[in-house]
């Protein structure tokens, strides 16, 4: 087995880990309305941990093979140059705004609701990064364009 391959394998940590993500997100309300009522810093408590596992669900997801399409719509995006240029700057600028609000949110917080939220926005765009970094490899990978003018 290449590196390749053993990376493959690994990014399907991502769905165990998007899994819990998700389980944080709903535990809030399986106490049931009234408990939500009486402790609303559950759902604050919980927010930052379903931040971080998706954080650590997208990172996991960016060791996938990038030399493969998942699905028609992807391969309709990196395929086209104009596309993914736009899908790329999008995912640049969110991240971007991500790590500000969790970096100015983080230094300028004391301690609390928002320094613990202000960790999982980090993390959550730490994971995006690379993600992006997927998303480049992908651009490259499928342009149409160049595959044209390579041959």
């Amino acid at each position: 087995m290449n590196y390749k391959t053993f990376f493959h394998y690994v990014s399907y940590a991502q769905y165990p880990l998007m899994l819990m993500g998700l389980y944080f997100a709903f535990k809030p309300y399986l106490n049931g309305l009234d408990f939500l009522n009486d402790n609303p810093e559950v759902i604050f408590d919980n927010l930052n941990s379903v931040l971080i596992f998706m954080g650590l669900g997208i990172s996991f997801s960016s060791l996938q093979d990038t030399s493969k399409t998942q699905n028609e719509l992807s391969k309709k995006v990196w395929q086209n140059p104009r596309k993914g240029k736009i899908a790329i700057i999008i995912m640049s600028l969110f991240i971007l705004i991500l790590l500000t609000l969790g970096l100015t949110g983080f230094y300028f917080s004391e301690t609390g609701i928002l320094k613990d939220l202000s960790i999982g926005i980090i993390v959550l765009s730490l994971g995006m990064f690379g993600l992006l970094k997927a998303a480049i490899e992908m651009f490259e990978n499928h342009r149409a364009d160049k595959k044209i003018s390579n041959m």
